[in-house]
């Protein structure tokens, strides 16, 4: 048996996500087949019908393998911190004030 791992990219057509999933593929000796693994379990191929793991939609586009590799533009990035200072909308409270002063 020959093993391959493959990286085949998707696109999510409702909320444009884009994502890749990794494949173990296996050629298995003396049969014309392919036995694709995934986590160690055995999957069906990938197919444009996979769910996109932000919005769960059923319709999704594949990519050929490597294209994210040379498009480095369309593999999302990390969201930077916002940098604005949080405000409370409440007032500040004074030095020695309490609440129930009976």
């Amino acid at each position: 048996m020959k093993d391959e791992i493959r990286k085949v990219p998707f696109e999510c057509r409702a909320c444009w996500h884009v994502w890749e999933e990794e494949y173990l593929v296996r050629q298995v000796e003396g049969r014309d087949g392919e036995i694709w693994l995934r986590g160690g379990v055995q999957v069906p191929p990938p197919s444009a019908a996979e769910i996109c793991p932000r919005c769960g939609c059923h319709q999704t586009v594949q990519f050929p393998d490597g294209y994210l590799a040379h498009h480095p533009e369309l593999i999302p990035r990390p969201a930077e911190p916002d940098s604005t200072p949080l405000v409370s909308p409440a007032p500040r409270r004074l030095p020695g004030w309490r609440r129930n002063r009976w």
